[in-house]
């Protein structure tokens, strides 16, 4: 019996061990930039689902997704600062990955009516404006780090899309005219920031 006893015991610190050290990796792979930047990638089409059967729950649960892949966006440069972990894929990917959930966003409460097409369409296309114009800074070795133009502008959006997508009325508060408020903010800083990435820029753009 002693010797059987044992045995469980082995197996049950093996097994205690083995999980222990599965968390660990586990927690050691969520908490890096890189996993942060792809969470924002996979929330973009869960965000397009939900949109697609809207009514108040999905609405509010998609509006909840944003909100979560909108944290990453600041724990992930807090990551990669504090930890070292700032790399030249990091720098490209991370305003890409902003880029897709953004635009996907927008382009959902386009689809079903929430807000206006023009201002989205001036938004994307000052963003595919912009990412171009990051490809011609990467081949001269260029900064492509967002500026503090960039970083209002992304704020005013991340504040406008969270209370567009909820759009219906709560507690006495019109969440549809608050966004409303802030996606107007936001074009504003969206078509202030592009100008100034190009005036800066200009100089690497010849004919």
């Amino acid at each position: 019996m002693q010797p059987a006893h044992s045995m469980m015991m082995h197996q049950d610190f093996f097994r205690i061990g083995f999980t222990m050290t599965l968390l660990e990796k586990i927690k050691q792979t969520v908490m890096t930039p890189n996993f942060m930047t792809a969470s924002r990638i996979a929330a973009a089409p869960v965000i397009i689902c939900l949109l697609l059967y809207e009514n108040k729950w999905t609405t509010a649960l998609a509006a909840l997704v944003f909100s979560l892949a909108s944290i990453t966006d600041y724990v992930d440069g807090y990551l990669a600062r504090t930890r070292g972990l700032v790399t030249g894929l990091g720098k490209l990917l991370d305003p890409l990955a902003d880029k897709l959930l953004v635009a996907s966003s927008l382009i959902m409460l386009v689809e079903i009516g929430f807000i206006p097409g023009w201002i989205v369409c001036a938004i994307i296309g000052r963003e595919l404006a912009v990412t171009g114009l990051r490809c011609v800074l990467v081949e001269n070795h260029q900064d492509i780090s967002a500026s503090w133009l960039g970083k209002y502008k992304t704020g005013f959006q991340i504040a406008a899309i969270i209370p567009l997508t909820i759009h219906y009325p709560y507690f006495g508060l019109h969440f549809s005219a608050i966004g409303m408020f802030f996606l107007y903010g936001s074009l504003v800083f969206t078509l202030w920031s592009g100008a100034d990435y190009f005036i800066k820029a200009r100089k690497y753009l010849t004919l």
